[in-house]
């Protein structure tokens, strides 16, 4: 049995018109190297104390690197990735992938972390950070392009005000852009 998280967008319902191609998070290769590198640094780090104190045998060196690679595995960074029709958010054992022209809800989650929930009519849901849709204007216009015709469609019953004002604060962030790139801050 198929679990609901890999409905795939093309499977059902007629895919959308325009452009076919996907695009990426910019920034996910930079965040795997930063988390590689906290990683390391931390395994560095046990393991040079360690050998300085006299105590490290390879029960311990173990150790450090089981602890290294949970401090890896909590630090990666999800993908996320869209195309026409569709947005995926992909972790290092699952992926999660949600019709965007087939938007039924749209949720700001505020909490510890800032989240954006997305929820398909197949029951579709994904969860991701608003900055990334900040950093990357590729995967933004996507995404509004889609909920654009969720909404016209009358699918999208819930978050309308939500994706509006992400909207207004990535209009925001684009002028700011321009006028420190032009010197006009």
């Amino acid at each position: 049995m198929e679990h609901l998280d890999h409905v795939h967008p093309r499977l059902t319902g007629s895919p959308p018109s325009g452009p076919g191609t996907v695009v990426y998070d910019r920034g996910w290769s930079r965040d795997v190297r930063n988390a590689v590198r906290c990683a390391g640094a931390l395994l560095g780090l046990l393991l040079v104390i360690d050998r300085v104190a006299g105590s490290l045998d390879w029960w311990r060196g173990a150790l450090w690197l089981l602890l290294a690679l949970l401090l890896l595995l909590v630090l990666f960074p999800v993908r996320v990735s869209a195309g026409p029709g569709w947005l995926a958010s992909r972790r290092l054992l699952r992926t999660r992938r949600v019709r965007t022209d087939l938007l039924i809800a749209v949720r700001p989650v505020d909490g510890v972390s800032r989240r954006l929930v997305l929820r398909d009519g197949f029951g579709g849901r994904v969860e991701l950070d608003p900055e990334v849709l900040v950093a990357n204007p590729d995967l933004w216009h996507r995404l509004d392009e889609d909920a654009r015709r969720s909404e016209a469609a009358g699918t999208l019953r819930c978050g309308r005000s939500a994706l509006h004002r992400l909207a207004h604060r990535l209009d925001r962030e684009t002028a700011l852009g321009v006028f420190r790139a032009s010197g006009m801050e």
